[in-house]
């Protein structure tokens, strides 16, 4: 029973020492003086303080992407220690001693450093030779843009990490498939490419590029599955089925994952939350929560409420009025109603308090116990702090003369009789006697006379009305609109008939004792759309470039320069191994199409298993580049030169294989073989050589002059290849 015991233990694996090289080469170039420069670094000033958010758990909207990789930069400053006090203003500015900066820039720097090995894993997984594998593995090593932007607080080398990680897992999982289907390791991999897939989208949205290239490379495989008469139909189904969680479900799972954890952290009220609903405002500690909480939960007749247009476009504003009128006659020339103003105000003030009344009644009090107001009730809407009560008419707005224009009634004595009646609308409601409820219900005011919709058309008045935003009677519904929508967000019983007692009422704060929580999903939901309609600063930027500056290298990015010396770090890539991905993108663009008429033909030039192999590594490497390139020319944003570097990596991991199927099926004799491979080890040394005349712009550690910044220029770099070579 105890025999084991006589004999020793032994544990045996396979260790692929080019790995562990790689590995270590790769960590060497990324952590080497991470903590240089000890100063905000471009983009690091724009990243710095949504950590610094994090720290403080207090909620942010950032339109650019998905939280989970703000989370994982926060995670670096979290076990650094940060507490999250630094004032992230201005580029260049130097880091106090409490920012923990290698701790904030290692996460980054570790995914560029194990890109470098995950490379060599894909080209060998693709099938190609170690040599093709270590060639991949280099050129992304000592490439000087990748190097550069893996060793700073940025986002983009995680992103590129997880892109090649989805594909490595699935390129495991497809040569897993012929061996052991349905084994642990198939699983494991089938499983970690969804994941990796939805890290990838979880960091930047144009992750999404690569996900919709492994499900495409994915549903080809799935498709050929399908054909095999060799499995059974169940057997299929079960290949089918699995594929769907894992890369269907899973991804879902998972991005939601990022966002329940980022909610969860982010519990206090802060500087973005206008943008959101009044409901997702008062979910968070502190800020509206602190205002709203202990409201009443039912709007009632005689209650005084303030009303929030539910699009929040251009900016969150109130419906609000004061004692200002409409001119007489507008620039234009046309007329006005010259009545009391309704315009949306952008700010919190006592003129946005309104009192719900009931028509058939003078009071504006509201009764023991209260009467609801429900879904259809007509109703007026008497404007706090002047008693006069909302109104639209057949007069053309002053900005939209298609609609009507919206105002206080001002009774002159003439032939315009008050039309102040608008009927309640509950947009969300469960049922037809729903009762209107503060925050949870997104209402239209309807009115009776003309079917007019109270309307936020988000057009700024002249100054007659104080530059705030245009309120309209929307003569045509053109179906459900945030801007004809509105939610109640403070709310109080009124108790004060008399005016002066009323407006004290009004200006006093409102009670806090309760608490309304929102759910996940409406969160999700509500945060998930304003990051994907939230406007981006799409600003001309000094160092903007466009995607065709991106391929022929015409465009750099200084990213510090030291205020002392003349050190300094540029975004510059190695021209050697720019040109020559692009170089050989083309090649095997034309080589493929060759193949492919000739193939129509019935002329075979490759054996089955090798133009398989290459129609897989064009598809993967070549298709990556493409959908993480080309896109960019449909996209209407301030674009920088670091957005092409995913594609970038896709070009790279190309490049060897074109070269190896170059030597093995195009030189068709050993001399030929001979030239080729030398003119290949020139062209590296070329690579390296420019790689390391760029290092004083990579890390920054060189004070340079002049002269030297001038010949660094990647135009001029060609000049210092041929005078060496």
């Amino acid at each position: 029973m105890l025999g084991f015991l006589q004999r020793p233990v032994v544990v045996t694996a396979d260790i692929n020492l080019n790995v562990v090289a790689l590995t270590a080469v790769g960590l060497l170039s990324r952590l080497w003086q991470l903590a240089y420069p000890r100063a905000v670094v471009f983009d690091e000033v724009y990243y710095g303080q949504y950590i610094s958010f994090y720290m403080k758990r207090i909620f942010f909207l950032d339109g650019s992407g998905p939280p989970f990789g703000h989370m994982l930069l926060a995670l670096g400053g979290y076990l650094g220690g940060f507490d999250g006090n630094f004032l992230w203003n201005r580029i260049g500015a130097e880091y106090s001693t409490n920012v923990p900066v290698w701790s904030l820039r290692l996460l980054p720097a570790l995914a560029g450093a194990l890109s470098v090995p995950m490379a060599y894993q894909i080209v060998w997984e693709l099938g190609f030779s170690h040599c093709a594998a270590v060639g991949a593995a280099l050129l992304i090593l000592i490439e000087n843009a990748l190097i550069t932007q893996s060793r700073l607080m940025l986002l983009e080398s995680v992103l590129i990490f997880f892109n090649l990680l989805a594909v490595l897992s699935y390129l495991k999982f497809f040569n897993s498939q012929k061996h052991g289907p349905f084994s642990p390791s198939w699983w494991f991999w089938l499983m970690l490419t969804g994941v990796a897939c939805s890290c990838a989208v979880g960091i930047k949205y144009v992750g999404v590029f690569t996900y919709f290239l492994v499900l495409g490379v994915a549903a080809v495989h799935a498709w050929h599955l399908i054909g095999d008469q060799a499995l059974s139909n169940a057997r299929v189904l079960c290949h089918l089925l699995a594929r769907a969680v894992a890369l269907l479900v899973t991804p879902v799972l998972v991005y939601l994952l990022f966002f329940y954890v980022h909610l969860l952290l982010l519990c206090r009220s802060g500087p973005h939350d206008q943008i959101m609903s009044s409901a997702f405002q008062a979910s968070l500690e502190g800020g509206l929560a602190r205002i709203t909480q202990g409201q009443p939960l039912e709007v009632a007749y005689g209650s005084q409420v303030t009303l929030k247009n539910v699009f929040g476009q251009p900016v969150p504003c109130w419906l609000h009025s004061h004692q200002s009128t409409y001119p007489m006659i507008y620039e234009n020339g046309r007329g006005s109603s010259h009545q009391q103003q309704v315009t949306c105000y952008p700010f919190k003030d006592v003129n946005n308090w309104w009192i719900v009344k009931d028509p058939g009644r003078h009071q504006l009090v509201v009764n023991n116990p209260p009467r609801p107001v429900r879904h259809g009730d007509i109703v007026q809407l008497v404007h706090g702090m002047t008693t006069r009560l909302l109104n639209t008419h057949d007069v053309a707005a002053p900005l939209s003369p298609h609609s009507q224009e919206v105002s206080c009634y001002i009774d002159y004595n003439v032939s315009m009789p008050a039309q102040n009646l608008w009927r309640l609308d509950i947009v969300n409601r469960e049922s037809d006697r729903d009762v209107w409820k503060t925050i949870l219900s997104e209402v239209r005011f309807v009115h009776v006379n003309t079917s007019a919709i109270l309307k936020l058309s988000g057009a700024p008045l002249p100054d007659w009305g104080f530059r705030q935003l245009e309120v309209v009677g929307e003569k045509l519904s053109r179906g459900y609109h945030g801007s004809t929508v509105w939610n109640v967000e403070e709310h109080r019983y009124g108790r004060s008939q008399e005016q002066e007692e009323r407006e004290l009422e009004l200006r006093s704060p409102t009670q806090t004792d309760a608490s309304r929580n929102l759910s996940f999903v409406a969160r999700f939901s509500e945060l998930q759309w304003r990051m994907l309609t939230v406007r981006s600063d799409d600003s001309e930027h000094k160092y903007s470039s466009t995607p065709l500056d991106w391929v022929t290298l015409d465009t750099n990015i200084a990213y510090w320069l030291h205020p002392r010396t003349s050190a300094q770090i540029h975004l510059l890539g190695n021209v050697v191994i720019w040109a020559s991905a692009s170089l050989a993108t083309l090649v095997y663009a034309l080589l493929f199409i060759w193949y492919l008429f000739r193939r129509r033909r019935r002329v075979c030039d490759l054996p089955e298993d090798c133009w398989l192999r290459w129609v897989l590594a064009g598809a993967l490497c070549a298709g990556g580049w493409a959908v993480n390139y080309v896109p960019f020319f449909m996209m209407e944003k301030t674009l920088f030169l670091y957005h092409y570097l995913p594609a970038l990596a896709f070009q790279i991991l190309l490049l060897p294989v074109v070269l190896e199927h170059v030597s093995d099926h195009l030189c068709r004799s050993q001399l030929q073989r001979s030239l080729f491979g030398a003119l290949v080890v020139a062209w590296f040394a070329s690579a390296c050589h420019v790689s390391n005349t760029l290092r004083p712009l990579t890390y920054g550690d060189r004070s340079l002059s002049p002269s030297e910044l001038k010949a660094l220029r990647w135009k001029d770099s060609w000049d210092i290849l041929i005078r060496k070579y």
